[in-house]
């Protein structure tokens, strides 16, 4: 195969009629010889028939944006341009934003598409995908339909090549999207359809139809059970799993008790073949970043602390023996635990009550005096947030604070100025507002004040540091003060997310 002027490909093949025959346009030069256009429709109808053509984008595009593609980043535009219905699981910090925009922006160039609808978190709305969008394709317009309902019509209504949308978004305008002539959705984080139940299942489906170009974009797509592959690869693959969920969890997990399935030995083979067409890079596959450790910093509970967690532990066994222990109450026990040895837990009636925090403070402090540049700290419970930011700004440490009740916009500009300005020198940060698509390599140090139990979380929070751009060695410390921490931390750095071990870790903190 020879690439000719750019423009068209010279393959030399036995039987050129099985080229001729699909593609009507292709030229035959000799018995062996056909020149095909040098086309995404070709190069698919190409692939189809077992002839693996590059695609266009690799010798036809000029790859706008403040800097070069890597080679991965390129495989990926390519893999995306050649798919129209197809997975993104690339890494976190490997990229695949960027992958995606390049590829977008090569078919609106081609005329393939006339308008893209993104879709991803509120929280990286602004602070990832347009400012990545700005970054890598400048020339195009950007909008982000965020506000009224009458606001977010307007938007979708309006000229934008590409639009911004949150998941509830879509759900509150999806008659305005249906007609806003998106012909190819880029879903990112799209874990969060993994429920074919849900409203925000449904909406998506209903958008999609057999012309449809769907990007499903995660570097965790089954994070806590093999059963999440299920929604999306219906999404993008409904004739390579079963019609019901059902049939799908027989394939994949094995029952043990009412209340318990387990992964069968298959299951990883099975979600392999439900979750295609599919790309995936690692990190260490394509970057070479700095290495990244994991330190763990035992913290003594008070003796207030110990009392609590004793009582609660008590109280816990009471239960159990007397009543079936399911996921959801070993959940809600397990998380009041975590609170106590991290400061704060509230009552069954919404109080708060405040511990001592002195110690595990000072264990922090000596961490971010012993940083080489900036720190993030993840801290679960919004009440202890609130402690800890105060500590902080008592010693005179420059600070900000993300959680779910700071703005779309707030939350941009403070993660700017962390990463461009000297000041803040910390960001408290709650994990699930920020785990994703946010790049914080102006640090490189992550701690961890009291552990997140979604494995998800976990690894997209490490990974805000642990990018491209990354010019020192990473370290992630885990304060821990109690069994439970201990045992949490454990679950995650062994990539099991603590949600699919809930009653198993509960019964080992009764015993």
């Amino acid at each position: 195969m020879k690439i000719v002027d750019n423009k068209a490909l010279l393959l030399n093949l036995r039987t050129p009629g099985r080229v001729t025959s699909c593609i009507p346009k292709s030229k035959t030069l000799s018995e062996h010889e056909v020149l095909v256009n040098w086309g995404v429709d070709e190069v698919q109808v190409l692939r189809n028939i077992g002839i693996n053509a590059p695609s266009p984008i690799e010798g036809r595009y000029e790859w706008t944006g403040r800097y070069d593609p890597y080679d991965h980043q390129k495989a990926t535009a390519s893999f995306m341009t050649l798919n129209k219905k197809s997975f993104c699981f690339n890494e976190q910090g490997t990229g695949k934003t960027a992958s995606a925009i390049w590829a977008s922006d090569y078919l609106l160039n081609q005329g393939k598409i006339n308008r893209v609808l993104v879709i991803c978190p509120l929280s990286i709305m602004e602070s990832a995908w347009r400012n990545d969008l700005f970054s890598f394709a400048m020339h195009r317009k950007v909008d982000v339909a965020y506000g009224s309902a009458k606001k977010r019509k307007e938007i979708i209504a309006g000229d934008a090549d590409y639009v911004i949308i949150n998941y509830d978004g879509v759900e509150i305008v999806q008659d305005a999207v249906r007609e806003g002539g998106f012909d190819l959705i880029i879903v990112d984080e799209a874990t969060h359809y993994k429920n074919v139940q849900t409203k925000r299942w449904k909406t998506l489906n209903k958008l999609i139809n057999k012309d449809t170009w769907l990007w499903m974009m995660t570097g965790t797509p089954a994070a806590q059970s093999p059963t999440d592959a299920y929604g999306i690869a219906k999404l993008v693959n409904a004739n390579g799993v079963p019609r019901f969920f059902g049939s799908f969890r027989d394939l994949v997990m094995q029952k043990v008790t009412n209340f318990k399935w387990i992964p069968k030995e298959t299951a990883t083979e099975s979600v392999h073949r439900a979750l295609q067409p599919a790309i995936r890079f690692t990190k260490e596959e394509c970057l070479d970043l700095p290495p990244m450790v994991y330190v763990k910093r035992e913290v003594d509970m008070t003796a207030q602390q110990k009392k609590y967690y004793k009582e609660l532990k008590s109280k816990m066994v009471t239960q159990a023996a007397g009543e079936q222990i399911t996921a959801a109450n070993a959940a809600v026990n397990m998380n009041k635990l975590l609170q106590i040895s991290s400061g704060a837990v509230y009552t069954d009636t919404g109080d708060a009550v405040q511990f001592d925090i002195t110690k595990r403070y000072k264990v922090l402090r000596e961490v971010i005096d012993e940083s080489s540049k900036k720190v993030l700290v993840f801290v679960p419970f919004k009440h202890t947030i609130d402690m800890l930011t105060n500590k902080l700004r008592d010693d005179g440490i420059t600070v900000e604070v993300i959680r779910g009740d700071v703005s779309a916009a707030r939350r941009t500009d403070i993660f700017k100025r962390f990463q461009e300005q000297d000041d803040p020198k910390v960001l408290v940060i709650q994990p699930q507002s920020a785990a994703h698509g946010v790049t914080l390599t102006a640090a490189n140090t992550v701690v961890w004040w009291a552990p997140t139990s979604s494995l998800e979380t976990y690894a997209q929070a490490n990974a805000r540091v642990h990018r491209s751009g990354q010019d020192q060695k990473c370290t992630v410390v885990h304060l821990q003060g109690s069994f439970a921490e201990r045992r949490v931390y454990s679950l995650l750095d062994n990539r099991i997310d603590v949600h699919t071990k809930m009653i198993d870790l509960y019964k080992e903190v009764l015993d």
